[in-house]
């Protein structure tokens, strides 16, 4: 193996229950944390901020998300926890919420909390940053060397929030498998730290497969089941360790760099990450062609309401011409589809588009299920807390 391995597996504590959240005071106290700055969206506050608890012993500073994972946004939060001598940083909020929160910790060496308020990613678990620029395009992740301090996942929170955002979870999450697969399948004797991503990885596909439909019927239903419980720690937790122990050979191939290519269309900024990466995931498939695998997933695509084509993300402008640059975007250097087996070239990526979009349109024309539940931008929206940057607030203790 040419990769350089290093374990980062786990948040330092993890606690996934209802009403986790009420025992937040007396974790930090436990770790003598006493002014702490709270990183906090506008919706997602609005949602979720009835299950904040009260923390009478404890100096609270606010402050109200800008919208984007940028690095401004990350030197403006740490800039205002260090003037201030604050001793942690809390994150309350979705995955960029997240990311910027373990930035800023990371630069300023403080203890990272996570209060998810979302599954839509396993940045709740995992100890790395997703960067991107003020207009929505990704730059690169960043991965510390510190694990976060404690995560408390409540999943009556995640029943809060809206199915779309859960739906996109499970689409990031499902690529676990398929573009750690696709990395270690083709290693001559993969160590047991990867062999474990590995399974981890296979764990996150079954797990999916099998409690997606009833977890996004109970979000819809706004109930806590078994279902959802499952469901929400198979993305956080278990997608987290698959990186945790793999790191590069774990954490993303062909799925991801599409994603990242997608993310310089300003058509495709109103889709949520985890949409994105299911689109990627059939595209890899495509590239390795391997339509069984497709035809295989796409009642499950239908079933949730991942997007299976250009169509689906209303991106069915693009021209040969555009495909061919997203395919260049795609393949540049530095790129994690270059992990997979072979040559990977933009042409290659763009005609894996061309042909994907060929067989979900003839697989949906011969299926007797029609189309299934329809995607628009409205449904798939970002839901970016835009509103307030630099919204400072102090809250003192009693």
């Amino acid at each position: 193996m040419a990769e350089r391995l290093i374990v980062r597996a786990a948040p330092q504590e993890f606690v996934c229950r209802e009403g986790s959240w009420n025992d937040l005071e007396e974790h930090l106290r436990r770790r003598g944390i006493e002014r702490v700055l709270v990183v906090r969206g506008v919706k997602s506050w609005a949602a979720a901020g009835r299950y904040w608890p009260q923390l009478d012993g404890t100096e609270i500073h606010y402050h109200v998300y800008g919208g984007e994972c940028t690095y401004g946004e990350r030197d403006a939060i740490a800039g205002y926890a260090a003037e201030h001598q604050l001793q942690a940083i809390i994150a309350v909020g979705g995955g960029k919420i997240t990311d910027v929160v373990k930035s800023a910790a990371a630069k300023l060496n403080l203890p990272a909390v996570i209060l998810p308020t979302l599954a839509a990613t396993c940045a709740a678990w995992s100890s790395l940053s997703v960067m991107y620029d003020a207009h929505g395009a990704y730059i690169r992740f960043d991965v510390f060397p510190r694990s976060n301090a404690l995560v408390l996942l409540d999943p009556a929170v995640i029943a809060a929030s809206p199915p779309e955002l859960l739906a996109a979870g499970i689409g990031d999450t499902l690529a676990k498998w398929y573009e750690a697969d696709a990395i270690i399948r083709h290693l001559p004797a993969p160590p047991v730290e990867v062999e474990l991503a590995w399974s981890t990885a296979r764990k996150c596909r079954d797990h999916l497969l099998e409690y997606s439909a009833a977890a996004l019927a109970a979000v819809s239903a706004g109930v806590l089941d078994d279902a959802l419980t499952r469901t929400v720690e198979t993305i956080i937790m278990v997608g987290g360790l698959v990186g945790g122990f793999g790191e590069d050979y774990g954490r993303t191939a062909g799925a991801h760099s599409v994603h990242d290519a997608l993310t310089a269309i300003p058509e495709a900024h109103s889709l949520l990450h985890g949409s994105k990466v299911a689109y990627g995931v059939l595209v890899q498939l495509a590239l390795e062609e391997n339509f069984a695998e497709i035809e295989e997933l796409l009642p499950f695509y239908r079933q949730i309401g991942l997007p299976a084509s250009l169509a689906d993300m209303g991106l069915d402008f693009l021209t040969p011409g555009d495909l061919l640059e997203l395919g260049e975007r795609a393949a540049v250097p530095e790129a994690s589809i270059h992990r997979m087996h072979g040559r990977i070239t933009a042409a290659r990526i763009a005609d894996a588009a061309v042909e994907l979009e060929r067989f979900v349109g003839s697989w949906r024309r011969d299926s007797s299920g029609g189309p299934g539940r329809a995607l628009d931008t409205g449904e798939v929206a970002q839901t970016n807390d835009a509103a307030g940057v630099g919204m400072w607030t102090k809250q003192a203790g009693k």
